[in-house]
């Protein structure tokens, strides 16, 4: 099926194999766009992803680490404080140029400072990966999103392996231990939500749990930065093969 080869798997096949297979409702999902017939011709190059004006105040408004990410894992935007939370070793601006917009996957396995912020990065890898995965059976005419597979494949092995294990996991909500060079050690909640009117757009939201010390950091990252961009400790390093 991932090869578009079975063309004609009715619904009924596709729910049987799901139950023998014992699919959870992401696999039952990605098979069920993979036995989708495919086009045999080429496809338009999509439009380049935009942040409507609501979608925008959204992000901007929100008290908490905000990032919205377009479907191939593109940072289309982040409030003050996501930014501070996530890359705050990158430019703020970059999401508004489409050039220079950062890409979550690309981040997560060659950018040291982003890695070194999960402490079981694994995980998180993982699930950049699952979901990634999801995207392409959904899209599997996306051009952009097959030279972003290719990319990773060929510079990092890490991506490689966790690609060839052909897992699928949509991001949802998931509590990460993690290391930020000023707010520290921190344990946190990041909860995904889809943009009903976009809905190839994630929202990310991080969370602590009330009243405890994670979210009293928060806040006191979030002060920090209303008085001005905390810089990171860590040097930003984009490299070819993960440490």
């Amino acid at each position: 099926m991932e090869q578009g080869q079975a063309l004609h798997a009715s619904q009924e096949v596709v729910a049987a194999l799901a139950r023998a297979l014992q699919l959870t409702p992401d696999e039952h999902s990605h098979l069920r766009e993979l036995a989708q017939p495919r086009r045999h011709r080429t496809a338009p190059k999509p439009p380049p992803e935009r942040v409507s004006p609501d979608t925008a105040e959204l992000v901007a408004t929100l008290a908490q680490p905000a990032i919205l990410l377009g479907r191939r894992g593109d940072v289309l935007a982040w409030n003050p404080l996501g930014h501070a939370f996530f890359a705050g070793h990158l430019d703020h601006s970059s999401p508004q140029r489409l050039a220079d917009r950062p890409n979550m996957t690309k981040l997560i396995f060659l950018d040291a400072h982003t890695r070194a912020l999960y402490r079981n990065w694994a995980v998180k890898a993982r699930a950049v990966v699952g979901n990634l995965r999801l995207t392409a059976g959904k899209y599997p005419e996306d051009r952009e999103l097959s030279a972003l597979i290719g990319e990773m494949a060929t510079r990092s092995p890490e991506f490689a392996t966790m690609w060839a294990d052909h897992r699928v996991r949509a991001c949802d909500s998931t509590v990460h231990q993690m290391h930020h060079p000023v707010a520290g050690e921190i344990v946190v909640k990041q909860q995904t939500l889809r943009i009903p009117h976009a809905p190839d757009q994630t929202l990310t939201v991080v969370t602590a749990q009330p009243g405890s010390a994670a979210e009293a950091t928060l806040t006191l990252l979030g002060q920090a930065v209303a008085m001005g961009q905390p810089e990171a400790r860590a040097e930003p390093r984009i490299t070819s093969s993960p440490r």
